[in-house]
């Protein structure tokens, strides 16, 4: 499959740009309690950000978000507003 293709696949203007943040740091492979301390946010709040990310993109698991994030955090970030989402921490 094509980079193009993939990305064509994987919508990612349709995430909110808290949900950018949260699939670039997933790529760090950290469980979501550290996620969220690192957001200032609630551990439910990083599940149903995930939730959100694999419905959206059309995934299977948080492992396969993950995944996606990694191979694809150029097209992810340039999907962000103004190319990189707010509080975002280089992964």
């Amino acid at each position: 499959m094509s980079t193009t293709t993939a990305e064509a696949r994987h919508d990612f203007t349709t995430l909110t740009e808290r949900e950018v943040e949260v699939l670039l740091l997933l790529a760090s492979g950290e469980q979501n309690r550290r996620l969220a301390r690192r957001l200032g946010i609630a551990e439910r709040t990083v599940r149903a950000h995930t939730a959100n990310i694999v419905r959206k993109l059309d995934l299977r698991s948080r492992f396969e978000a993950a995944i996606v994030s990694h191979v694809y955090a150029d097209a992810i970030r340039a999907s962000a507003p103004d190319g990189r989402p707010r509080g975002c921490i280089a992964v």
